[in-house]
């Protein structure tokens, strides 16, 4: 049994990650703001803060210990170099949950070695002085170049399911039940996605047996957004329509000018197994479709 602080682990993949590791028999701790409540009751314990107050979370903290920290929260390199310095001395691995944006979207895959946050120049600021993207180079560089203790960073694609609270797959669902248009930019384009269950097993076991180095995490295999489209299509049975450009309203959450997926090879020669997007994305839009009529 490890102990182990999860920061942010009430809704979506964070909220199945603690469900996995308490099912594991490890001692769980969650730290949020109570916004969305505790749904684990007295199976774990419960710090309650704003991980961007860092006396706050310093205070919180003080005088515990863990074997493993996720941080599914950090946004912008002050909140790492905080959590750095906080965490000093409190855990022995930290689990990042990092992003697909730490890659740009261009043609080809992409590799864990696109991006060396060993590298990458830090600067100070929050998250509203970053890209969403540049955020995540920041706090990975911040982790890999400043942290004592060992760090494991997830980069995910695309993550859906059920329970996503985005709604981002959902929005192409309804556009097309709804007949209303759905703006892209390139419909050539190649993505990645993955469940909310995968990416709560894979950070499971990012924190149990995986080195620390980046990692990316996505399903095997990929789709254009034609493919894409065609799949919703298949699942609603109406054609979608679709524009090129097109105003914020229409524009699709997945409307990228250029190849935006990755490859898993790294994690699965370290021993995690990922299942088939081919085999999973179809039956998930059959299943909102349903839900929405």
């Amino acid at each position: 049994m490890a102990t182990i602080l999860v920061l942010g682990g009430t809704r979506f993949f964070g909220k199945k990650l603690v469900e996995r590791l308490l099912q594991a028999g490890h001692d769980v701790t969650i730290a949020t703001r109570g916004q969305t409540g505790n749904p684990f009751g007295d199976r774990v314990k419960h710090l309650q803060f704003d991980r961007t107050d860092a006396h706050a979370f310093e205070q919180a903290v003080n005088g515990r210990t863990w074997d493993v920290v996720y941080d599914n929260i950090c946004y912008s390199p002050n909140e790492a170099l905080e959590a750095v310095r906080i965490l000093e001395g409190k855990t022995n691995k930290l689990v990042f949950t990092s992003s697909l944006a730490t890659y740009d979207p261009r043609a080809g895959i992409r590799t864990e070695e696109d991006f060396d946050p060993n590298t990458h120049a830090i600067r100070t600021g929050n998250a509203s002085d970053f890209s969403y993207g540049e955020g995540k180079h920041q706090v990975e560089a911040v982790y890999y170049q400043q942290a004592s203790f060992p760090v494991v960073a997830v980069r995910f694609p695309i993550v859906v399911g059920e329970d996503d609270y985005t709604e981002r797959l959902l929005f192409h669902v309804r556009q097309v039940l709804e007949g209303k248009a759905m703006a892209f930019v390139n419909v050539d384009a190649r993505m990645s996605y993955i469940t909310s269950d995968e990416a709560a097993a894979f950070l499971q076991w990012a924190g149990e047996e995986a080195p620390a180095a980046p990692f990316n995490a996505t399903a095997s295999g990929s789709y254009t957004i034609a493919e894409f489209i065609a799949l919703v299509e298949q699942a609603t049975n109406k054609r979608a329509k679709i524009a090129i450009g097109g105003d914020e309203a229409t524009r699709s959450p997945y409307a990228v000018g250029a190849d935006w997926y990755m490859t898993n090879e790294k994690a699965t020669s370290a021993g995690f197994t990922f299942t088939h997007v081919h085999d999973w994305l179809l039956p998930l839009l059959e299943k909102l479709v349903a839900a929405e009529r």
